[in-house]
């Protein structure tokens, strides 16, 4: 059965996403790239083929869609530049239809590489439901940012979430857990160390009653 998955998703170790204020010139703000470097390592020639190669691999497979919120997409006002493409250029990573949420909608953007941008005004559950009939047997990524992310975790949406705990401070920001108390009731939680000092944190649902 197909699932709806994040994976490779980034957080300080007080559990900040992004920092503020994001523009762009910075995605992340006052955490510039400092969440993604143990990702960035795992692609330089020559990295070690530990684990933090091992997670990274998994983040595109499997998946016939993704789901994005607003901020994931562009910067603060990408709305009001019709001429903006999303942070990836004209290829982009996703490679399949790519949903992304936003209280002003526009109409779809075909890139290169099979990814096509729709942009959707609506909740968690209708969004997932318009990805899954894209997706047909695979599954569905959650890409973020972390308010995304937390929303679809408090509808109980998310089967599978794969977060990387970064050992970096960030203090303020946008925080993934915020209203989500005691949600790790409802997994199985796994962790794995790496050598390079993150933690990857597995929730992967319990079964239904």
């Amino acid at each position: 059965m197909p699932l709806v998955r994040v994976t490779n998703f980034s957080v300080s170790l007080d559990g900040f996403a992004a920092g503020a204020p994001q523009s762009l010139e910075s995605p992340f703000g006052h955490a510039g790239q400092r969440l993604h470097e143990w990702m960035f390592a795992t692609w330089a020639d020559g990295a070690p083929t530990g684990v933090d190669a091992v997670f990274a691999a998994r983040w595109d497979v499997g998946f016939g869609a993704e789901i994005m919120g607003a901020n994931k997409f562009g910067p603060p006002g990408w709305q009001d530049d019709p001429e903006w493409r999303g942070w990836w250029g004209e290829d982009p990573p996703f490679h399949t239809p790519t949903y992304v949420l936003t209280h002003r909608p526009r109409e779809p953007l075909e890139m290169e590489g099979g990814t096509t941008f729709h942009f959707l005004s609506t909740s968690p559950e209708q969004a997932l439901a318009i990805a899954q009939e894209a997706a047909g047997d695979l599954d569905v990524r959650i890409g973020g940012g972390a308010t995304t992310v937390r929303d679809f975790v408090a509808a109980g949406l998310v089967d599978h979430l794969h977060l990387v705990v970064v050992p970096i401070v960030l203090g303020h920001g946008t925080c993934l857990w915020d209203g989500l108390e005691g949600m790790e009731e409802g997994f199985h939680v796994e962790s794995t160390s790496s050598p390079t000092g993150v933690v990857h944190l597995t929730f992967s649902r319990r079964p239904r009653a």
